[in-house]
This record gives C-alpha cells, sequence and structure tokens, in this order.
C-alpha cells in the first residue's frame, strides 16, 4: 500500500517550476553563444566573444560593484535587523510583539516601485533629512544622498530587512533560554551571556539571512535604477542597458549567465567560510 497517496501531486507543482526554470536558462544560455548583429534582432552564429568581453573595465567593475553593493547590504542589515528580532523573540507583552512584526513585515507587502519612490521623498535634495537639516540650521547645501551607493545601499536594506529579521527570529526562537540562565548563574553578565551562549547559537540563522540578503541583492533593479539615476549601476540594470536599450541580448544574456555563476560561488564561498560557525551553532 502507497504511505504517501498525494505525493506526486503536490510534487508536480515545484517539478513543473524547476523544468520551466531549467527551460529558461538553457534558452539563455544558448542566446549567450550567439553572436550580436547589429540593427538585427536576430542573432548570428556560435561565438564566445560575449564571454571574452566581460573582463574588459567597464563590465567587470560593474560586477565588482556589484559583489559590494550586495555585501554592505547584507552587514548593514545584519547589523539593523539583529537587534529587532532579539527584540521581537525577547518581548514577552503580545501588543508590543505583534506591532513590532507588523513594523518589520510591512514592507512586503508594499511594491519594489513603491519601496523606492518613497525613499526618494526622503533622500531627494529636498526630501525629508535635507529639509530637517536645513530648518535646524546644520547645514546650508543639500547634502547628496541620491545617485549615490550610500543611497542604494540604504534603500536596499529597507528592501532585505524584513526577510534578515523573520530568518533571524526563527534562529534566536530555537535557543533554549536555559542556556542564558545557567551562564549567568555561573557569574557571566547579560552582556556576557549574550556574546558567549546567545549569539554563538544564532549563527544559523546569522549565516542564512546573510545569504538570503546577498543574493536577493544581487538580482536588484528598481532600486539601484531609480535611486542610483545610472550612476550607480548594477548587473541587472546593465543587462536592461544592453538588452532593452542597445537590443544586444546576446550580451544581456551573458550577463546573465556571468551573473548566475557569480553568485554562486560567492554564496559556495560564503557557506565554506561560514561552516565553523554551524559547529558552533549546533546544539
Amino acid at each position: 500500500m502507497n504511505q504517501r497517496p498525494f505525493f506526486r501531486i503536490f510534487t508536480m507543482p515545484a517539478v513543473l517550476c524547476a523544468v520551466g526554470f531549467v527551460a529558461a536558462m538553457v534558452a539563455v544560455l544558448q542566446y549567450s553563444l550567439r553572436a550580436y548583429i547589429p540593427g538585427s534582432l536576430d542573432p548570428g552564429g556560435f561565438t564566445l566573444v560575449n564571454f571574452l568581453d566581460l573582463v574588459k573595465p567597464l563590465y567587470a567593475r560593474v560586477f565588482l560593484d556589484t559583489v559590494l553593493i550586495c555585501a554592505l547590504t547584507a552587514i548593514v542589515t545584519l547589523l539593523v535587523g539583529y537587534p529587532l528580532a532579539y527584540a521581537l523573540v525577547q518581548i514577552e507583552r503580545p501588543w508590543i510583539k505583534s506591532a513590532l512584526l507588523v513594523i518589520v513585515v510591512t514592507p512586503l507587502f508594499l511594491g519594489e516601485v513603491v519601496r523606492t519612490y518613497s525613499w526618494i521623498i526622503v533622500l531627494g535634495n529636498n526630501g525629508f533629512i535635507n529639509a530637517t537639516l536645513r530648518g535646524l540650521g546644520l547645514i546650508e547645501q543639500p547634502i547628496q544622498f541620491m545617485f549615490t551607493t550610500f543611497g542604494v545601499v540604504v534603500a536596499l536594506v529597507h528592501v532585505t530587512l524584513p526577510v534578515m529579521v523573520i530568518m533571524l527570529a526563527a534562529g534566536l526562537s530555537h535557543i533554549d533560554r536555559d542556556y542564558q540562565r545557567a551562564a549567568e548563574s555561573l557569574g557571566a553578565g547579560p552582556i556576557r551571556a549574550f556574546l558567549t551562549v546567545t549569539l554563538p547559537l544564532s549563527m544559523p540563522g546569522v549565516i542564512a539571512g546573510v545569504t538570503t540578503a546577498f543574493a536577493w541583492t544581487f538580482s536588484a533593479f528598481a532600486t539601484p535604477q531609480m535611486i542610483g539615476g545610472g550612476r550607480v549601476n548594477m548587473v541587472s540594470n546593465l543587462v536592461y542597458q544592453l538588452g532593452l536599450s542597445s537590443f544586444n541580448f546576446p550580451f544581456a544574456a551573458a550577463l546573465c549567465v556571468a551573473g548566475l555563476a557569480l553568485t554562486i560561488a560567492v554564496l559556495s564561498l560564503l557557506g565554506l567560510a561560514s561552516r565553523p560557525f554551524k559547529n558552533i551553532g549546533a546544539h
């Protein structure tokens, strides 16, 4: 007798999604190996020129900037999200916990364009921050937040923060509070107990949050496009410029393949570097 009668039915949507994803990636890969014919939407014959052109300084710089922006976003999101996740787990009053949870996850219910426009209002030369600073007499000329890496990172942190907090809270909620009480009973203060007990045991959640934030940010488009204004480019923006503006679809496909390969490589390196922390967090 079949112990799992609905197994095939439940797994069929996932199988179909996987097949569609693989088919799409194969199509992109074969397109990246075709020659670009100026003035024509049809690609030419087989060539490796598209991948050889990726090492040019202009394109290599965009890849490097993308990795740096993703890393900065993941680090800042972790620093901001950890206290929120810790408070979310430690707070015992239900109404405070519910209010904090609603505040944290609200950005997930807003479109990326809506979130980005809100940051334009905040970071613009006549936006909330500059207007407040001028009103207090602290500055005479507006501070340039827009079209900078700082502005892009701030907006991306807002996008990734809910996911980071949820993953960190999941990791912190599985830590038995008796461990910290035992450390405090042995003479450790609250700070030392946190640093020696809670933080190491929460490392699986930290690693999951950082890797997810990095991968999520790597494919960001609307935020760097609108906040960066063409001065801060990421791989997705370069794909858009070459594919839909210049109609160089073969090279845009090569950028997609290279970006996917780079993401997998960076996440693999993060996984290898975080193995010791995973062992510490096992309990």
